[in-house]
């Protein structure tokens, strides 16, 4: 559980019930250009927060969150009630949380660092950041 004394940022699903809060630093932000990614979000790709799972707290009064097993153990959380695609975790990735940037209602302590899983990137989008590009692991 996060500290009370830790600095934060917040954020929210689209319709507010789902609300979260992320203990400072976060552990990276980074672009996923992979193919479950784009499907989830409907998107070229999908910019994560890599947050500290025990630094991170999720509010669902209405219990609303709902939890997709998008297979090799790796979960999709969104919101039930208007269905913002908002989490993502793994054990590949364990101890962690992965929040959707955009959801952000408050500044992030850094900006985008890379492009993983761009081996699979849409043809329709052309990035022209100068981040560096990864393949999948």
């Amino acid at each position: 559980m996060m500290d009370a004394g830790t600095p934060t940022t917040r954020g929210s699903c689209l319709c507010g019930s789902v609300h979260f809060a992320v203990g400072l630093p976060t552990r990276w932000v980074a672009h996923c250009h992979c193919t479950r990614c784009q499907r989830a979000h409907g998107a070229a790709f999908v910019t994560w927060v890599g947050a500290d799972a025990a630094k991170s707290q999720v509010d669902d009064p209405r219990g609303v969150l709902r939890w997709y097993d998008s297979g090799t153990g790796a979960s999709r959380g969104f919101c039930g009630s208007c269905g913002s695609p908002m989490f993502f975790k793994s054990p590949q990735w364990a101890g962690e949380l992965h929040i959707a940037r955009a959801l952000f209602t408050e500044p992030v302590d850094r900006e985008p660092q890379m492009h993983g899983y761009y081996d699979t990137h849409v043809g329709w989008f052309q990035v022209a950041d100068g981040l560096p590009t990864k393949p999948a692991p």
